[in-house]
């Protein structure tokens, strides 16, 4: 195995993996150039734009994220509704349309993140300073406010460009435990008067519109993201993160965010930029999946009976309901970007229970976002659309490419992290589940430790969602091979 340290190998395996899809892991001096000749942060003329300073606002995100895409708050008004509000960077302000820093972020359309390092979308002087929402500071940014009822739904929305400041940066990891009330308030909401209060109102009303959008057919998956723990540069394990509170309510929020996005588009009469995840290909296998669990699902595809037979997972089997959710993931197939025009039918996100969803929450990590937002802002003052049919149509597509070749990316590095781990337990048997089945290959995921491989004896007649016991016969860093065979 290769002597060098951990994250010095799985950065070079990142960058080559990127060089080998068409991305794009440095940003050359003519961008750099670019980017450093802006000397300050953004200003509205406050003729034209709100000034929101004095408002609660917040951020969450993970406690080491330094480039902010959204701040929130929320507030009763007297009739018993709330008063929704979230805040995005206005990245568009100092990246503007066909300058080199904008070509570059669209040929990688999104930052990248591997466990070995992050290639984030533009500079960090911009991601992580100048159009971020930072802790304390006068920024500019799109603001989406939405008149929440009582049972989650959305009343109206309006969007328009504000000044915020972000009185408290928060993470989701102590925010979750204390709103669990598992844990005292984060020293960060006790020193703002007010904020806790502020915090546990947005909560309410993330809570309110999530069950809502699980009565119109919301799928509630449990999934599990992996982080890396390194001492040094030496790979000491990969923890499993699951879902929380914290999370879910940023989650809820955004979701909320991007359906009243889409619908101002629409509104205005502009085309959209949507984010749309089909119905499934592979329903006749959650058909099956869910038979084998002792559920029955008609053989058409229907989110609301999906979203019923995870909640009978849930009930009846909590300790697989992880790996079913994960299954199911699998078999619903990736999401992509299309162009959807002023009045036509949506075509809708099978597992959101939504029928229009235009990403616009992180213009500073995802380029149809900036897309988003350059055309909210020409919709906002009645100009023209910024883009022609032919141009939108194609960003779609290529955003859609470089997403899964980015995915691609952070899979190759994470199993050559999962190979480091387990490269001194080659012939040791494992307790797995089938996570993919093709003509390309079967895929195994182990229950622990979490990890993935390709089963290249015994996967004769296994499908998704199978389980069996798995012998690790073979890893290779370099290529992220982690190798079973079936144990009869």
């Amino acid at each position: 195995m290769n002597k060098q340290p951990h994250r010095t190998t799985l950065q070079t395996i990142a960058r080559r993996a990127m060089i080998e899809r068409g991305l794009l892991p440095d940003f050359p001096e003519s961008v750099m150039s670019e980017v450093n000749r802006i000397a300050s942060p953004a200003s509205y003329n406050l003729a034209s734009a709100k000034d929101l300073r004095h408002l609660l606002w917040c951020s969450v995100d993970n406690a080491e994220s330094r480039d902010l895409d959204q701040l929130s708050y929320a507030e009763k008004l007297a009739d018993g509704a709330v008063r929704l509000m979230v805040a995005i960077a206005d990245v568009d302000e100092l990246v503007h349309q066909q300058t080199m820093t904008d070509q570059h972020a669209q040929q990688n359309a999104a930052s990248i993140y591997t466990v070995a390092q992050i290639f984030p979308m533009l500079p960090e002087r911009l991601s992580t300073d100048l159009t971020s929402l930072r802790l304390d500071a006068d920024r500019c940014a799109v603001v989406v406010e939405m008149v929440v009822e009582a049972k989650g739904s959305v009343k109206s929305s309006d969007i328009y460009c504000a000044m915020v400041r972000n009185c408290a940066k928060l993470d989701y990891d102590s925010l979750a435990v204390w709103l669990a009330g598992d844990a005292p308030t984060p020293a960060a909401v006790l020193q703002i008067e007010g904020l806790a209060d502020n915090i546990k109102l947005q909560d309410h009303v993330a809570q309110q519109m999530k069950s809502l959008r699980f009565e119109n057919g919301a799928l509630n998956f449990e999934t599990i993201e992996s982080r890396p723990v390194f001492d040094g540069n030496h790979l000491r394990e990969i923890q499993a993160e699951r879902n929380n509170r914290a999370k879910s309510l940023i989650e809820n929020l955004m979701i909320a965010t991007n359906v009243a996005t889409s619908q101002f588009l629409n509104q205005k009469q502009f085309p959209a930029i949507r984010r749309v995840v089909k119905t499934p290909k592979r329903w006749e296998r959650i058909v099956e999946l869910a038979t084998e669990d002792g559920f029955e699902l008609s053989l058409v595809a229907n989110p609301k009976a999906l979203s019923n037979y995870l909640k009978h997972v849930k009930d009846t089997m909590p300790d697989q309901y992880v790996d079913k959710s994960l299954s199911v993931l699998k078999l619903l197939g990736a999401g992509e970007y299309v162009v959807e025009y002023p009045n036509s039918e949506p075509l809708g996100h099978f597992g959101l229970g939504v029928k229009s969803y235009s990403h616009s929450t992180a213009p500073n990590r995802r380029y149809p976002d900036l897309i988003t937002h350059r055309l909210l802002k020409s919709a906002m003052v009645n100009q023209a659309n910024p883009y022609s049919e032919d141009q939108l149509v194609a960003i779609a597509r290529h955003c859609t490419r470089k997403e899964d070749d980015a995915k691609k990316v952070e899979r190759m590095v994470e199993k050559a992290a999962n190979a480091i781990l387990l490269s001194s337990r080659i012939g040791e048997v494992f307790d797995a589940i089938v996570s993919g089945a093709a003509s390309k290959g079967t895929w195994v995921r182990l229950f622990h430790p979490h990890v993935e491989g390709k089963l290249v004896k015994g996967f004769a007649g296994l499908e998704v969602g199978h389980k069996l016991k798995v012998r690790l016969i073979h890893v290779d860093v370099e290529a992220g091979f982690i190798d079973f065979e079936k144990v009869n």
